[in-house]
């Protein structure tokens, strides 16, 4: 059986597609991303018609990240002419970008049909991580890899006990969620450090021109990550991994190695999530905020990245961190309330859940 995610046939404006596959005796699995969209058509014959296109789910599934981008800012625009202003869009780039950090190691945990539950407790772990160094007197490159380290741990933890032990990832990553906030309290005795520092303060405030670093960092890393994912064998055993465990199994791929490899990524990503976010608050706090979490599997699904594994972008989940971010800012804005926010998230999930049953 061939299974493949269908790209936009030839005459389509959308962008050339990226073809990845792994054979499997006679038959073979073919993993597609279309370059800057999430988008799909099918192979051969004519191009279909814009009307057939909007009136069929699953382009709104596949565009979901993008069209609700462009429907928020719409809305708070004309709820808020300050929504779409230099500064506000700004801010938001720069407060998305420790989002898109988290949701691009996500990306590959749920690309392999996984999900990786601590990983906003890794993030705060290496938050602590760095507060406990700076604390010590170590300079603040050190304290930076020990952050990088700390959340890295719960990753490589997280994939052995998935990829060697063969232990579910929702019970593994549930407890590593605990185990790892616990951590947490206990090195920082529940108390936070304040940190101050003019690296931290450069990154927090400075850019290129009017791009925050913060933004520049997720950028570079977003270049990286889809590189990864669609240019190298690594990638396409990940993405095989996910489709079929037993057809990558069977091509002689090993599957265990992989989950500990994309686990270990996400706790890689927390780790730098975790220096952009004392750079940006100043301290590293012990409470491990739990909207990072949600966000970031949200991001992930809103942009077309399979739950069930083997569909994969890099781009979507990007926009999907975005619109999350324009969301939040956007109610601000507006003057709700803060404590409605986490509703909206919350029905942003069910409905990127919903939208998942379209996809093709």
């Amino acid at each position: 059986m061939t299974q493949q995610t269908p790209t936009p046939p030839a005459g389509s404006h959308e962008p050339a597609a990226e073809h990845m596959t792994t054979n499997r005796s006679s038959s073979s699995t073919t993993v597609t991303e279309s370059s800057g969209s999430t988008a799909g058509a099918v192979h051969g014959g004519s191009s279909p018609s814009w009307t057939h296109k909007v009136t069929d789910p699953s382009f709104w599934a596949d565009w979901a990240a993008l069209i609700g981008l462009v429907a928020l800012c719409v809305v708070f625009q004309i709820g808020n002419t300050t929504f779409l202003s230099t500064n506000n869009i700004q801010a938001m780039l720069v407060a998305a970008s420790i989002l898109v950090v988290l949701s691009l190691g996500q990306t590959f945990v749920i690309s392999t049909a996984g999900i990786d539950l601590s990983i906003a407790s890794a993030m705060t772990l290496g938050a602590v991580s760095f507060g406990s160094a700076f604390g010590n007197g170590q300079p603040i490159w050190l304290c930076c890899v020990f952050a990088v380290l700390g959340s890295a741990a719960v990753g490589v933890v997280n994939g052995l006990l998935i990829g060697v032990a063969g232990i579910t990832d929702f019970i593994v990553t549930l407890g590593t969620l605990s185990a790892a906030a616990g951590v947490a309290l206990v090195v920082s005795d529940g108390q936070p450090t304040t940190i101050f520092d003019t690296f931290l303060l450069r990154l927090s405030t400075g850019g290129i021109g009017r791009i925050g670093w913060p933004v520049v960092v997720a950028a570079v890393l977003a270049v990286i990550a889809h590189v990864v994912m669609f240019h190298t064998r690594f990638g396409t055993h990940v993405l095989a991994a996910g489709g079929s465990k037993e057809a990558a199994t069977a091509t002689g791929i090993s599957v265990g190695r992989i989950k500990v490899a994309v686990y270990s990524i996400s706790g890689t990503m927390a780790g730098i999530g975790a220096i952009l976010l004392v750079a940006r608050i100043g301290a590293s706090e012990p409470a491990a905020n739990t909207q990072f979490l949600l966000n970031s599997v949200a991001a992930v699904v809103l942009g077309g990245v399979s739950l069930f594994g083997g569909r994969a972008t890099i781009v979507g989940p990007v926009l999907g961190a975005l619109l999350l971010t324009a969301l939040a800012n956007g109610l601000t804005l507006l003057g709700v309330s803060e404590f409605y926010q986490p509703v909206a998230v919350g029905g942003v999930v069910i409905l990127a859940a919903l939208i998942t049953r379209f996809q093709k």
